[in-house]
């Protein structure tokens, strides 16, 4: 059985959801939402044998029977019935940890793109830039620091054309309303305030000249690329993630051989089965690699570039469901 975890909501799962029908596979779609409060879940090991059952609108599955899991974007674990704040918060704590133990011993299961422990460990742009240095991808030169003396020397060696990152992309609320932080050029005047880096790190490179971009996604072993004409717009020309679509024209792409080889090793020795990676090509015709993204999303590539991401996604997990599980290392007690 195919296990989908991720939220009603999401809409790449009912892009896939009538290829795997198509298909015959056998699923479930639950998203972790629904844990504690209209879901059940067991964990037991008694006389011997580990079990696992999973109950959900009136129906119990057993997990062992779980051959692949696709761990899209879940919501989190919720209690709503539990009304006085501050019990609720410790129910869906003691939620989020028994989820974490229900997944390590689903040790049969192979999982898109990874068990969620393991993707949270390796999801770190420093992690990923180091790999694929070690490749042989092409990497700016990158600082990482909180040190305000580090500022002034960076924008120096990219005379002046200097952007800023943030290490993740997770949102965050100012006066109440959610926002992002994007890749932003760092003017000179911003020298003068660099004390306040002491308190926010950032990655420091220098601004790489553009032809367009690429999104690279990766599909266990198959690879689709992506060009993305992302300085056809002011809007997009410094981050494309400002979206001008409108303006800015997105392709299928054929990405060199030796390129689209080192992008499935990289994801492959991260120990992930799916990743979005993202490159700029420069006037010169190099691929600058800048990022992989654990669990990025794809959906608005096909739709915009015409590649069927969605079909080889519900073929890989076709395939995993179908094979028997995978057996647990000797050593694993």
């Amino acid at each position: 059985m195919l296990l989908i975890i991720s939220s009603a909501r999401d809409d790449s799962v009912h892009a896939v959801l009538p290829k795997l029908k198509e298909r015959g596979v056998p699923l479930l779609w639950w998203d972790e939402a629904d844990y504690p409060g209209s879901s059940t879940l067991t964990t037991s090991f008694i006389s011997g044998r580990w079990r696992q059952r999973l109950t959900y609108r009136g129906e119990t599955h057993d997990l062992s029977a779980v051959t692949a899991v696709w761990y899209r974007r879940p919501d989190k674990p919720s209690a709503p019935d539990v009304r006085e704040p501050s019990q609720r918060e410790f129910a869906e704590h003691g939620a989020k940890h028994a989820l974490a133990g229900a997944y390590d011993l689903m040790v049969g299961a192979r999982w898109m793109p990874a068990q969620p422990q393991r993707a949270r460990a390796i999801d770190n742009k420093l992690l990923h830039l180091h790999r694929a240095t070690e490749l042989g991808f092409t990497v700016a030169d990158t600082v990482v620091t909180n040190d305000p003396d580090e500022l002034a020397p960076a924008w120096n060696r990219a005379e002046g054309r200097l952007v800023t990152k943030m290490l993740d992309y997770s949102p965050f609320k100012l006066g109440g309303e959610e926002g992002h932080l994007y890749t932003a050029v760092v003017p000179r005047r911003r020298l003068s305030g660099r004390h306040r880096l002491r308190y926010g790190p950032a990655m420091l490179q220098p601004q790489v000249p553009k032809a367009y971009e690429l999104r690279v996604t990766v599909v266990g072993e198959r690879v689709f690329a992506a060009r993305i004409d992302s300085q056809a717009s002011r809007l997009t020309a410094v981050d494309w993630r400002h979206y001008d679509d409108p303006n800015v024209g997105y392709s299928a792409y054929d990405l060199p051989r030796d390129v689209a080889d080192r992008c499935v090793r990289l994801v492959a020795e991260l120990g992930l089965t799916f990743g979005a990676l993202d490159f700029i090509v420069t006037p010169d015709s190099r691929y600058v690699f800048l990022e992989l993204n654990v669990n990025g999303q794809w959906a608005f590539v096909e739709l915009l570039s015409g590649l069927p991401i969605s079909d080889a996604i519900a073929g890989w997990l076709a395939d995993a469901t179908a094979r028997p599980p995978v057996k647990e290392p000797a050593d694993a007690h």
